[in-house]
């Protein structure tokens, strides 16, 4: 899969070299073209996660979706950041949604609840 804005070893678990290669290529699709849309860059704070890593995580769910590659954290800087890249996550179908102070989660897990939106 070619991506125009993102290097597939931006989302690997930092645990295992090389993991990146098991993120979704639909999920990866859409957001290379919300990127697009937002034309600010995109700073991946998290991706794939191994099953090991994400237990060490406090905050993390034994079912993230991180771990089946369908899930990243977007760092953000300010609330403008904020607007732009959640505005171009929903423009290209994303419905699944949670915003932190410092990042935004962004997943296309079909086995949870889609249209929603959350707050850490």
């Amino acid at each position: 899969m070619k991506l125009e804005y993102f290097k597939i070893n931006e989302f690997d678990s930092p645990d295992l070299p090389n993991s990146g290669i098991n993120m979704d290529s639909n999920f990866l699709s859409m957001l290379d073209n919300a990127r697009h849309i937002a034309q600010i860059p995109f700073k991946i704070n998290s991706g794939f996660r191994t099953k090991e890593w994400n237990e060490k995580l406090p905050d993390a769910k034994p079912k993230s979706s991180h771990l089946i590659g369908k899930a990243a954290d977007i760092s953000v800087k300010n609330s403008r950041e904020r607007w732009i890249i959640l505005n171009a996550l929903i423009q290209v179908g994303f419905n699944r949604i949670g915003i932190a102070n410092t990042f935004i989660h962004v997943d296309s897990d079909q086995n949870k609840s889609s249209n929603v939106i959350w707050i850490y």
